[in-house]
């Protein structure tokens, strides 16, 4: 986006006005492997001390290197993909806004991971307190749960983590979140602890009910969780 330039800290809509001009492309297609190279990162600490000055070209550099790792992130949260979107240029926002607290000990990846789950984590509670859970198609859950190898073929895994998405909408946000990354995105204890800003015993205590939650859900259906 050749020509803008970030205004102040204080006028958060303008920056995302400037910031969704070139994160929106990247939000069209599904979320790659994320993975950002060292080559590729050998820049950040020059594009982020340009961008702290205001240098809208050495911002979009950034955004544009680490898009696909936020859209992978937040694809957990929405499969939305106009949800998804806008979650994603919120990342970005909020990462320009408090680029100055970034201090570069540990990889500009982590340090927006964090940003990415926190933003995640706000939109499901947002959602929880707006309304219930949409209802769950048991039916569907079955076609997925058959016994049937056949069956399981034939399931599209899109489909099947559509399915798998909607189950774990029925759980409170922070269950949801911590088995989000430790079953799915295979977050060990420490990873899940860094990225949520909880205790590692948190994470492990929270993990455990949330489990147990599901597991109740899916005996409420009667199933077995497997």
């Amino acid at each position: 986006m050749v020509g803008v330039s970030y205004p102040t800290a204080g006028r958060a809509q303008s920056v995302k006005a400037a910031v969704s001009a070139f994160v929106r492309a990247a939000a069209h297609a599904v979320p790659g492997d994320g993975n950002v190279g060292p080559e590729a990162m050998a820049g950040d600490a020059e594009d982020i001390r340009q961008s702290r000055q205001g240098d809208s070209d050495a911002y979009r550099r950034l955004v544009e290197r680490y898009q696909d790792h936020v859209a992978q992130i937040l694809w957990r949260f929405s499969r939305d993909r106009s949800i998804h979107e806008e979650l994603v240029q919120d990342v970005f926002v909020e990462a320009y806004l408090s680029l100055n607290t970034y201090h570069g000990r540990a990889p500009l990846s982590h340090w927006l991971a964090r940003i990415a789950t926190r933003v995640g984590y706000r939109y499901w509670k947002e959602k929880a307190r707006q309304k219930a859970a949409e209802p769950f198609s048991l039916e569907e859950w079955d076609q997925v749960a058959a016994d049937d190898d056949e069956m399981l073929d034939r399931i599209e895994p899109d489909r099947a983590a559509d399915i798998l998405h909607r189950l774990l909408a029925q759980l409170p946000p922070r269950d949801r979140l911590v088995l989000m990354m430790r079953y799915i995105e295979g977050c060990d204890v420490a990873e899940t602890a860094r990225r949520t800003g909880w205790t590692k015993t948190m994470v492990k205590v929270q993990a455990l009910r949330a489990r147990n939650k599901l597991k109740k859900l899916l005996e409420r259906s009667e199933m077995e969780l497997m």
